[in-house]
């Protein structure tokens, strides 16, 4: 579940009408398109697998890794009883595996519960990071993505903060925490900000 065309329309137009330098960059490129991933372990999991490689490698390396859990990435109880070694055997390193291991153990105990995640984002996501090998970037790009919950911004990402340097005609990128001291005014809207931070990236780069 994503943040809908219209509720990014309607927030995005909330942050224009306070800020200018945001009204002038959404007349220049347009609104963002929805983005969304599907909701539950396996999108996290699919995370921690694609992390640091490419999309290819990531979808090369979720197939062994199917096939050496017995061919259902939802059986959590069979994943964490797989032994580290055959893990690493499907191309995860010896840390990935165990952040898989980690996920599947919690979700199996019942101890993270992806369908019953606290509605409060800064509880949802100290529930997350509970887990080994879940960072709070990781929750925050699940709780926005998979939720679609409107206020989620992940200030630590390297693209949002180039994005809102540029936008804001900052001399330089600013810091995590100078991030999120930026955007405060914007809530509850931080949501749709950081999909139209990505969009304004993607274009400007190419």
């Amino acid at each position: 579940m994503s943040l809908t065309a219209e509720q990014l329309a309607t927030a995005l137009d909330a942050i224009a009408a306070r800020e200018p330098a945001m009204a002038a960059a959404l007349a220049r490129i347009g609104y963002p398109e929805p983005r969304g991933r599907p909701r539950g372990a396996g999108t996290m999991m699919r995370a921690i697998v694609g992390q640091q490689v490419s999309v290819k490698a990531a979808a090369s390396i979720w197939n062994k890794l199917e096939a050496a859990c017995g061919g259902d990435m939802d059986d959590h109880g069979r994943i964490a009883a797989t032994p580290v070694e055959v893990l690493r055997g499907a191309g995860l390193s010896g840390q990935k595996a165990s952040y898989v291991h980690a996920l599947a153990a919690a979700v199996a105990s019942g101890s993270l519960d992806f369908g019953a995640l606290p509605a409060d984002d800064e509880a949802a996501i100290a529930a997350l990071t509970a887990v080994k090998g879940i960072g709070r970037w990781s929750a925050e790009i699940y709780l926005l993505f998979a939720e679609g919950r409107p206020d989620i911004f992940p200030a630590g990402d390297l693209a949002v903060q180039i994005e809102l340097g540029k936008i804001l005609g900052l001399d330089a990128r600013p810091t995590e925490k100078r991030t999120r001291e930026l955007v405060e005014p914007w809530r509850p809207h931080r949501g749709a900000l950081a999909v139209f931070l990505w969009h304004h990236y993607s274009i400007i780069a190419l």
